[in-house]
């Protein structure tokens, strides 16, 4: 007969621990937090504040930086002439002009308008080179008048000149003479604002 081997006893079931609980403290709201913009940011009463100093800022800064015209100076006589048959006034223009800037005034373009009842027009300088033959047609134009200013013309900083550029404005001389307002437009090289002279 075979030996019988004994069979141990079945080992009570172990104890249930129960597990660690955490010790009391604050509850965390998993809702709030700390990578959001409230709670990030200042409050926003501070950060319109803060714009608002910017702005003020730029605003200065691009007032102080804003472009201005190169030179200075004045419109000096305006001598007018009607060219017969043609309805159209030629007219001697004597400017004094002050480079103001600490660079050379390069003259690009020349041109005048007028402010008149019957509208506003505006012609380009003749050539310097018909000047003399201008002052031989009409003689009472060169009155008062200085050298010639062309395109091309180099002013020195600092430097002042007296200068006549003569246009052609398609109006007549009755039309010019209730003009509101003569002007003397330079145009320098690498410029955006001209140098304007009125009178």
């Amino acid at each position: 007969m075979p030996d019988q081997t004994s069979v141990p006893p079945p080992k009570p079931p172990a104890p249930q621990v129960a597990p660690p609980t955490a010790p009391a403290g604050p509850t965390i709201n998993i809702g709030e937090e700390y990578g959001t913009a409230k709670k990030n940011l200042p409050p926003a009463k501070i950060v319109l504040i803060a714009i608002a100093a910017v702005v003020v800022i730029v605003v200065f800064a691009s007032f102080l930086k804003r472009a201005k015209p190169q030179a200075s100076g004045s419109l000096d006589t305006v001598t007018a002439v009607e060219i017969p048959g043609q309805g159209s006034t030629m007219v001697a223009l004597t400017f004094t002009i002050n480079n103001t800037s600490d660079k050379i005034l390069y003259v690009h373009n020349i041109q005048s308008s007028i402010k008149a009842p019957s509208g506003d027009s505006t012609a380009d300088a003749v050539s310097a080179i018909d000047f003399d033959r201008y002052y031989q047609a009409f003689p009472t134009l060169k009155a008062g008048t200085q050298p010639a200013l062309p395109p091309e013309t180099k002013i020195q900083p600092g430097e002042t000149v007296a200068r006549t550029i003569i246009v052609a404005f398609p109006v007549t001389l009755d039309a010019f003479n209730r003009r509101q307002s003569t002007s003397v437009i330079l145009w320098p090289y690498d410029q955006q604002v001209p140098v304007t002279l009125t009178k």
